[in-house]
């Protein structure tokens, strides 16, 4: 199936539409060859792409920054309507932006033990991998995202045993994963699947995508409460057996 874009003021070439988004044109043919842009309007022999063809050109190249394999971003462009404008791609690539930051970065050894403030061994490198801060690849060490790097830096630099550290990880990793897929259930039952069921209306758009955009901080803010509040409460059991009701005075 392939759609005509929208005419209007700004239609770009193929060369103008590379140059506005740094996509290279052979890459442009190559993800139309796929599927992935609709076809261009044609005026005469000349092929020109709109606003709608930069929305999802953008949505292609930041989900591949993010690792998504090529696979992956052909399934989820596959349930967008090729002639889906600008709005709709933005919500698409608000629903799939990272939560909270994880790019990954290459960077050297010696870069590594600067950031750690101390030189590292194989047995640091080792503990680092398996918070699944960094990975290595030959000579260069790839950090999973500044937040994991800090977080497992503070673990090493805390002089508990490593063993501690990678079995409160994998807790921590388990129960979180569970949560995270309760969440996305719930969004998806309540937001998303009514937003579908109503013909995916073009005013929402806008509204869902901001309230999403919302969402995450509010939702990790909250995670992060609300372990926190167990914690305390967790300690106050143990020193002074079930926590009393709210209100009831000390004896």
């Amino acid at each position: 199936m392939s759609a005509a874009p929208v005419e209007s003021e700004d239609l770009l070439t193929v060369d103008q539409l590379a140059e506005r988004t740094g996509v290279s044109v052979r890459t442009i043919r190559f993800y139309s060859g796929k599927g992935l842009l609709p076809a261009p309007l044609m005026r005469g022999r000349t092929g020109l792409y709109d606003s709608g063809h930069r929305a999802r050109l953008d949505l292609i190249s930041e989900l591949t920054g993010l690792g998504f394999t090529l696979a992956a971003i052909e399934k989820q462009l596959a349930r967008v309507p090729l002639d889906a404008g600008p709005e709709e791609l933005a919500l698409q690539r608000a629903l799939l932006a990272p939560w909270v930051p994880e790019r990954d970065e290459l960077i050297g050894t010696d870069e590594l033990a600067a950031r750690a403030g101390r030189p590292l061994d194989d047995g640091d490198l080792a503990t680092l991998e398996s918070l699944g801060a960094i990975s290595r690849r030959g000579d260069e060490i790839c950090v999973h995202g500044e937040i994991s790097l800090a977080t497992a830096l503070d673990a090493l630099a805390s002089g508990l045993d490593p063993e501690l550290w990678q079995r409160a990880q994998g807790m921590i990793e388990r129960h979180t994963a569970a949560l995270a897929e309760d969440l996305m259930g719930l969004f998806q039952e309540e937001v998303l699947q009514p937003y579908r069921d109503r013909g995916r209306p073009a005013d929402e758009r806008g509204r869902l995508a901001a309230a999403l955009s919302r969402l995450k901080p509010i939702t990790v803010q909250g995670v992060v409460a609300t372990f926190g509040r167990a914690v305390n409460r967790t300690i106050r059991e143990r020193v002074e057996g079930p926590t009393r009701e709210r209100g009831t005075p000390t004896q």
